[in-house]
C-alpha cells in the first residue's frame, strides 16, 4: 500500500466530513431544505434576463415560482445558452459561466449544459456524503488507488466554439478545488490520458496505468459496460503492456503524438511486471486483489451489463451510482438507499399532470423528474422516470426506471423504454440468459416493420424468445393491435457479437462522448442490422 495514496484518501474523507453530517441532517426536513435552495436562486438571479422576465424579485413563496416560471426543456433554453455561448453575460445567472458540460440524452445530439461555480458546489454537496457512506461501508475501498472515469476528449464532439470553453472530461473535475487535488492525488490514470484520441490506444494506455497500480481499490465509472469494454481489451494486449510495464514504456498499437507521449510519464515496475506474468489476462482479481467496489450505473436497463461486472470481479461490491446527470444530481448511494440530493438543487416531480415536491412523494408511485439548479436551468425537465421506493429521515429515496422521451412509434404502437426495460429483464429470467448485451430497436427496412431484438450472449439464444418477447410486448395494447393488424410483422432476434464498440461508435457519430453513453433498453432508431451485419453469429 502506498502511504501517500493512503493519506490523500484519508484526507479526501475527512475534507467531506461535515458535508456528510449537513446531509444528513437535511434529510430529517426537506421541505425547509428545498425552500431553502429555491429561495436562494430566485433571491441571487433576480438581476439577470431570465429573473427579470419572470418577475423574481416578487417571488416569496414556492407556489410564487411554479406559478411564473413554466416548465421547460432543452429547447426552450437553447436560445439562452447561445446567448451565453455568445458572450453576453447575465443571461440565466447573475455568477458567470465557467464552462459547458456536454450532454447527449443517449442518442440525441450534444446539448451544453452551463456550468458555474455555484452548480459544482452543489455537485460537490452530493458528492461529499456520497464519498463517506462509501467508505464508511468500505474501507478497503479508501487505502488504495483510484480510477475515475476518463473517456477520451474527441475534438469532434466539442461543439461550437464561443466565449465559454467546453469541459469536463473527467469525474473529478466535478468536485473542483482542494477536493479535486486530493482525488487526483489517488488516481491510478493521469488526466492527460483522456487527449489519446484512438480508442484503441486510449484503452491500451489506461490498461497499462491501472496495471501498475497494484493496490488499486476504487474503480468509478459511468456506464458498467464501459469497464467490460476495458477489461475485455487486456488479453489480447496482455504481453505487450507487461513489456511497457518492465521497461516504463508507452508503446499503444497505434502510437502516440510525440507531445502527448511526453507528457505521459510510466516509470519501470520489473518487479510488478513478474508479478503478472504468471497470472492470466482475464484473472482480474488476482490481477488487482484490492480492489474493493465497482461504482456504476446499476438501475434500469444499466441493470444486466453491472450482472456482468459482478461476474467478472467476485467478491468487489457494486456500488449503484444513483442518478447522476451532466444537469444535475438527483439521487446518491447512501445509507444503504438512494435517497434524493435534497441540499444540491431544487426539484419537482410531476404526476399526472400535477407537481409534487420532495415531501410529498407517495412510495410506489412513479414520477418525472423537474429540477432548478445553480447552472441556470429553471424547472428544466430531465425526462428521467422515478419510482419512490422508500426514506431516509424523511426524503424520498427514488429508483431510475428509464427515459420518459424515449418512445418508437412506427405505426402507433407507442413503445417507452421503461416498458421494454422490463419486458427484456422478465424475458431474460425466464428464458435463462445472461445477455452481456441487448436492446430493442425498430427496422424500418423490413416489410412490413418490425422490432428487432439485437443480443449478445455466450450461447446460442433458445427458439423461443423471439416469440416470447413478441408476447411480452403485446401486453402493450398498442402493439397487440399492430401486430394484429399486420401493421408490425413478429419480433426476431440478431445475435452478433462485440456489440457495444460498435454501438458506441454510432452514438459517437451523434456527437457523444463515450462516458456519456448510456446504452437503454430501446433504441428509437433503425439501422442496428447493418451495423451489426459484419458481427452476426450463425445468422441468428
Amino acid at each position: 500500500m502506498r502511504l501517500g495514496v493512503a493519506a490523500a484518501g484519508a484526507a479526501w474523507v475527512a475534507a467531506n466530513s461535515s458535508g456528510y453530517w449537513k446531509y444528513w441532517r437535511a434529510l430529517a426536513d426537506p421541505a425547509a431544505e428545498q425552500r431553502a435552495r429555491l429561495m436562494e436562486y430566485v433571491r441571487l438571479n433576480a438581476d439577470t434576463e431570465f429573473g427579470r422576465q419572470h418577475g423574481f424579485s416578487t417571488i416569496r413563496s414556492v407556489a410564487d415560482y411554479q406559478a411564473r416560471v413554466p416548465l421547460a426543456s432543452y429547447a426552450d433554453c437553447a436560445g439562452s445558452i447561445q446567448a451565453i455561448a455568445e458572450g453576453r453575460p447575465r443571461v440565466l445567472t447573475g455568477e458567470p459561466v465557467r464552462a459547458f458540460a456536454l450532454s447527449s440524452g443517449s442518442v440525441a445530439a450534444a446539448k451544453r449544459i452551463p456550468y458555474t461555480r455555484r452548480l459544482q458546489r452543489e455537485f460537490r454537496r452530493a458528492i461529499a456524503p456520497w464519498v463517506v457512506d462509501l467508505y464508511r461501508r468500505h474501507p478497503r475501498a479508501a487505502v488504495g488507488g483510484a480510477y475515475w472515469a476518463i473517456t477520451p476528449a474527441f475534438p469532434a464532439s466539442a461543439g461550437p466554439s464561443g466565449a465559454v470553453p467546453v469541459g469536463f472530461d473527467e469525474d473529478s473535475e466535478y468536485v473542483g478545488g482542494l477536493a479535486k487535488r486530493l482525488v487526483d492525488a489517488t488516481l491510478a490514470v493521469p488526466g492527460a490520458v483522456r487527449f489519446i484520441q484512438d480508442i484503441e490506444a486510449f484503452r491500451y494506455v489506461t490498461l497499462l496505468c491501472l496495471l501498475r497500480c497494484r493496490d488499486l481499490s476504487l474503480v468509478s465509472v459511468w456506464h458498467p459496460s464501459f469497464l467490460t469494454l476495458l477489461l475485455g481489451a487486456l488479453p489480447a494486449h496482455w504481453r505487450a503492456l507487461l513489456d511497457d510495464l518492465k521497461r516504463g514504456s508507452v508503446s499503444p498499437p497505434a502510437g502516440l503524438p510525440p507531445a502527448l507521449a511526453a507528457r505521459l510519464v510510466i516509470r519501470p515496475s520489473p518487479d510488478r511486471a513478474r508479478d503478472l506474468q504468471h497470472l492470466a489476462p482475464d484473472d482480474y482479481r488476482a490481477i488487482w486483489p484490492r480492489l474493493a467496489v465497482v461504482s456504476c450505473w446499476a438501475d434500469g436497463h444499466a441493470a444486466m451489463p453491472a450482472g456482468e461486472i459482478a461476474r467478472l470481479l467476485p467478491g468487489v461490491a457494486i456500488q449503484p451510482k444513483g442518478l447522476l446527470a451532466t444537469e444535475g444530481v438527483v439521487t446518491l448511494p447512501f445509507a444503504g438507499l438512494t435517497p434524493l440530493a435534497v441540499r444540491s438543487h431544487f426539484f419537482e416531480f410531476l404526476h399526472e399532470g400535477r407537481a409534487y415536491l420532495a415531501h410529498e412523494l407517495v412510495p410506489g408511485r412513479i414520477y418525472s423528474v423537474v429540477l432548478t439548479t445553480g447552472g441556470g436551468l429553471y424547472r428544466y425537465r430531465l425526462e428521467d422516470r422515478v419510482e419512490a421506493n422508500g426514506v431516509v429521515g424523511r426524503t424520498p429515496s427514488l429508483r431510475f426506471l428509464g427515459k420518459e422521451d424515449h418512445v418508437s412509434d412506427l405505426c402507433g404502437e407507442k413503445l417507452n423504454e421503461t416498458f421494454v426495460a422490463g419486458v427484456l429483464a422478465r424475458a431474460c429470467a425466464a428464458s435463462g440468459i445472461a445477455p452481456r448485451f441487448a436492446f430493442i430497436a425498430p427496422d424500418v427496412a423490413s416489410s412490413p416493420p418490425a422490432y428487432v431484438l439485437y443480443v449478445e450472449t455466450a450461447g446460442r439464444v433458445p427458439s423461443h424468445v423471439a416469440p416470447l418477447v413478441d408476447d411480452l410486448l403485446a401486453a402493450n395494447p398498442h402493439y397487440r393491435y399492430c401486430r394484429a393488424l399486420g401493421q408490425l410483422a413478429p419480433l426476431r432476434v440478431v445475435r452478433a457479437a462485440s456489440m457495444f464498440p460498435r454501438y458506441a461508435a454510432r452514438c459517437r457519430e451523434a456527437g457523444q462522448r463515450l462516458g456519456d453513453i448510456k446504452p437503454l433498453a430501446l433504441s428509437v432508431r433503425s439501422g442496428w442490422t447493418e451495423v451489426f451485419a459484419n458481427s452476426s453469429i450463425n445468422g441468428q
